[in-house]
């Protein structure tokens, strides 16, 4: 199954030498972006070497993660990360529906499950409503660990 990368994250930068006279605060910036590298890297790896079902259940993760952001974003009433986040989510559910092979019987009941779950969060986003980002945070979990128990992924 091919799966689009829904992460935006881009490929290790090389960095550039420091010199002495560069500000702290500049150095500070070029340290953090050494740790940004450094799970660059990690996260790289960790998706080439995985599995089909465990790069599905990455995309789960995804999900689950950027509709709790949202829901954070809403708290402090920071609309425009609310928008962002629950981009991000339906982004990923569009990449799960468009990788379904619609010859297998029940990718037609998935499909309509993302359909649902997309539906979901676009009302969440457009009425900034906690209750629909909830359910489509509740459905989000039950698929991730579903597919968790289903392909014991660790």
């Amino acid at each position: 199954m091919a799966v689009m990368n829904p992460y935006n994250y881009s490929k290790p930068r090389h960095f550039m030498k420091v010199e002495p006279e560069v500000a702290k605060a500049e150095v500070s910036e070029v340290k953090r972006n050494a740790v940004s590298d450094k799970m660059d890297q990690y996260l790289e790896s960790k998706i080439l070497a995985a599995k089909p079902e465990e790069l599905t259940y990455m995309l789960y993760e995804g999900i689950v993660k950027f509709i709790k952001k949202a829901l954070l974003s809403l708290e402090s009433k920071n609309y425009e990360q609310v928008n962002y986040n629950t981009q991000r989510a339906q982004a990923i559910v569009d990449e799960l529906r468009s990788t379904l092979n619609m010859d297998i019987p029940l990718s037609e009941s998935l499909e309509q499950l993302y359909e649902y779950l997309n539906f979901k969060l676009l009302n969440a986003n457009i009425g900034k409503n906690e209750q629909e980002f909830n359910d489509a945070l509740e459905i989000a979990e039950n698929f991730k660990d579903t597919w968790k128990q289903a392909f014991n992924i660790k």
